[in-house]
């Protein structure tokens, strides 16, 4: 006989799905690019057109950027989403394996310690 712990392996469960893999574009970044590129629209608008000395510069790209913004937030959202589609066309189906373990404490382990706190 050996004097050695017999350690056993812990139980487990397996499952093997059929899953999805594609390429998803990050929805915030295409927002946030959009309302950057409205806002240098509007920036170009503004400098492109002569300016009433009454408004002035800033209050009128404030109130083009009211608009060229969300414009921008929108058209972002809208190339995600027809990139999502196009993405989900391509994509690849593959086995994906799910495993499930029982731990085992080892021998031991819990010596020592207070269970109760």
């Amino acid at each position: 006989m050996t004097d050695e712990p017999e350690t056993q392996e812990p139980q487990g469960t397996r499952a093997v799905t059929r899953v999805s893999i594609r390429r998803a574009p990050k929805y915030p970044v295409f927002i946030v690019l959009g309302a950057g590129l409205g806002a240098v629209v509007a920036f170009i608008l503004t400098a492109l057109f002569p300016i009433d000395p009454a408004v002035g510069f800033g209050a009128l790209f404030g109130y083009l950027a009211l608009y060229g913004i969300p414009i921008g937030v929108v058209v972002g959202a809208l190339v995600a989403m027809v990139l999502d589609r196009m993405s989900s066309r391509h994509a690849t189906i593959v086995e994906a394996e799910h495993t499930t373990l029982d731990p085992r404490p080892v021998e031991g382990e819990t010596e020592g310690r207070d269970v109760d706190r």
